[in-house]
């Protein structure tokens, strides 16, 4: 994925700088590295699909195979186009859901699987649903819950969980600074 955001970062400045022969090339290296990417997420998303996730009983196991899904199809989606962008989304979004139904049931607030999976969801929504209120509001309303249950998280999982949480505040300062830039 960073390799494709670079070639697409070349591509866009060889294009603006005039350079069609420069801009041709980074265009057809980067068809050639989003054909790799949808072929690799492909292969991880019948592994889990296929097998993985109907496997997992639930819980903590059922939330991150399901997330990983959603985490793979969004991946699709970052670099996908028209039609197959929509899919590719649709599908993260349902992934997601699911996972997110089942950590609600049955994870604490402050597990690191569960914040985990509101980081990916609302950057999810944050950068391919072009929806920062909702992206704000799922990073928000993770990050503030899990405060308030931060003297009840085990010693094994503090480390992992205020780390996230972290990540959590820090995507909600770069995206409401944003908005504000914008306004």
């Amino acid at each position: 994925r960073a390799s494709w955001r670079i070639i697409s970062s070349v591509e866009q400045k060889e294009q603006s700088k005039g350079n069609a022969d420069n801009a041709a090339t980074a265009s057809e290296y980067r068809t050639k590295v989003e054909g790799e990417l949808n072929e690799i997420c492909g292969t991880i998303l019948k592994l889990l699909e296929g097998g993985l996730i109907p496997a997992a009983g639930g819980g903590e196991s059922k939330v991150f195979y399901c997330k990983m899904a959603g985490d793979y199809y969004r991946y699709i989606a970052e670099f996908s186009q028209g039609g197959d962008k929509d899919k590719a989304a649709e599908s993260a979004k349902k992934c997601y859901d699911d996972a997110m139904s089942v950590a609600t049931a049955d994870l604490p607030v402050t597990h690191p699987i569960r914040l985990g999976l509101a980081l990916n969801f609302s950057v999810f929504h944050y950068e391919v649903l072009n929806n920062p209120e909702e992206a704000c509001k799922m990073a928000r309303q993770a990050f503030e819950d899990a405060i308030a249950e931060l003297d009840n998280v085990s010693e094994e999982s503090y480390k992992d969980s205020t780390l996230i949480m972290q990540l959590l505040r820090d995507n909600l300062t770069l995206w409401t600074s944003e908005g504000e830039g914008e306004q």
